[in-house]
């Protein structure tokens, strides 16, 4: 069993900052890498970053140069770090976990507001 917990989300104004956290636990060991989803009102979940077990990350081009994506192992913890947010960068955020074997977990989102 895997658990996913995410917090950090909240209501923030264009070009302000958030980070998200999302803490994992139970079975991980054998994880192969964890990310972050986000859907916004009325459109399909879009990826939006992910960190290898390796420590190797990726973004998506729309938030490239304004999200990071970084890993504290010793608590296993996954974070997005969100500078010069913008109104298009509202959603629920999700964090998920991808295994070798298993099928990919999901957290319970966290709500990005960002006002213009």
């Amino acid at each position: 069993q895997v658990q996913l917990v995410e917090s950090g989300g909240g209501l923030v104004q264009a070009g302000g900052s958030l980070r998200l956290s999302c803490a994992a636990s139970g079975s991980i060991f054998r994880f192969n890498g964890m990310g972050w989803y986000r859907q916004a009102p009325g459109k399909q979940r879009e990826w939006v970053a992910a960190i290898t077990r390796g420590g190797i990350t990726n973004s998506a081009d729309s938030v490239k140069g304004r999200f990071t994506i970084s890993r504290d192992n010793a608590k296993n913890t996954v974070y997005l770090q969100m500078n010069s947010l913008k109104p298009e960068d509202t959603g629920v955020y999700y964090c998920y976990i991808d295994f070798v074997s298993y099928p990919r977990y999901w957290g319970q989102g966290t709500q990005v507001t960002v006002s213009s």
